[in-house]
């Protein structure tokens, strides 16, 4: 694998993103930019494996009245205040003209990653992560059994930097009747180039990123892990199987632990970076569970908000209002910045 640093020498340039299908605008030459705005400390301060008044550790009162029972490894439940539910107005009322609305229902749940409240994911042993995974096919079987569900959207917010209140290592699950945005506009490219090549997108996308090679943090039999080509976010990271499957539940055994094993060396790798507990947003990429998706391909992305250790990526003019996302960073230098650390935890040495 190369890592040779091209060092910022693209300065403007757009990049395709086949995923979106739009243009990605690369300034690498803007991350050293003089910069006076808001800044972030996010500080390595210890947590406790224990926190008597959270929500999500074992044995303790929730805000519903429930009480979580003294589980002891991957544990979930119904979100106490979800984002949809099963008692959905039936009709909406009509707006008039071209308005239109719908019902928003579904199910949606909190998955405890781990008993300890201060365990994440880059430190868990790989027998944890595996029982997520685990826990991820579960949820997948079961919840696209019931009716009007369409779509199941698993993910993972992690820091303060992305709303996180609560550092319990825990994701969540959106079992829905409707179809989110960017998976319907990811199904449609893959659908579009398999018409017009013959060819499976994601699988011409892994085989563009093994050839060129600079950008891959991670490769095994079963899976990759890299930042990709057309990357937004600095530190934009995707995993997938190398083997085209729709869901997480499809994966094998063997397969679950490649994929334990590249979300590892990721999340490793990106508290090792400056060292702190890195903020991130992980979501699963899934097809729709309403029928047959034969050219989707899952894969797993990690889109942090930091462009260095105290400056988020802010959305301003060109994002918003333009429709184009502006990337700061080439993909292929920190791409060459992960890949220098260490992938064993920056903490075990404190452990020891």
């Amino acid at each position: 694998m190369s890592t040779t640093n091209v060092s910022h020498s693209l300065k403007w340039e757009e990049r395709w993103h086949p995923l979106r299908e739009e243009w990605v605008v690369i300034a690498a030459h803007r991350q050293g930019r003089p910069w006076r705005g808001e800044t972030v400390a996010i500080s390595d301060k210890d947590i406790p494996t224990y926190q008597y008044n959270c929500y999500l550790c074992p044995g303790n009162l929730r805000v519903s009245g429930e009480r979580n029972p003294n589980y002891r490894s991957v544990h979930v439940f119904d979100n106490d205040h979800p984002c949809v539910g099963q008692n959905a107005p039936e009709k909406p009322i009509a707006p008039a003209h071209l308005y239109q609305s719908r019902n928003a229902r579904g199910i949606a749940r909190v998955v405890c990653f781990n008993p300890l409240h201060n365990l994440t994911m880059a430190e868990m042993p790989l027998q944890n992560i595996e029982e997520i995974i685990a826990t991820w096919q579960d949820q997948v079987y079961a919840l696209r059994q019931r009716p009007n569900v369409k779509h199941l959207l698993f993910f993972e917010n992690r820091g303060e930097v992305v709303g996180v209140s609560n550092p319990h290592p825990h994701g969540q699950i959106y079992a829905t009747n409707f179809v989110f945005k960017t998976i319907e506009t990811e199904l449609l490219a893959m659908q579009r180039y398999k018409s017009e090549t013959g060819a499976e997108l994601f699988a011409a996308i892994i085989e563009a990123e093994q050839q060129d090679g600079r950008r891959i943090l991670f490769e095994d039999e079963h899976a990759i892990a890299f930042v990709p080509y057309f990357a937004r976010y600095a530190y934009e990271v995707y995993i997938a199987p190398k083997r085209r499957v729709s869901s997480i539940a499809e994966l094998t055994e063997d397969e679950v632990v490649s994929l334990a094993l590249t979300m590892k060396e990721v999340t490793v790798r990106y508290d090792n970076l400056w060292q702190l507990p890195f903020p991130y947003v992980m979501c699963m990429h899934q097809a729709p569970v309403d029928g047959e998706y034969p050219n989707f391909h899952f894969f797993i992305s990690f889109q942090p908000p930091l462009r260095n250790p105290t400056t988020l990526k802010y959305l301003a003019g060109p994002e918003i209002g333009g429709g184009n996302f502006i990337s700061d960073t080439l993909p292929e230098d920190t791409a060459l910045e992960l890949q220098k650390v260490s992938n064993t935890h920056y903490r075990i040495p404190k452990l020891a």
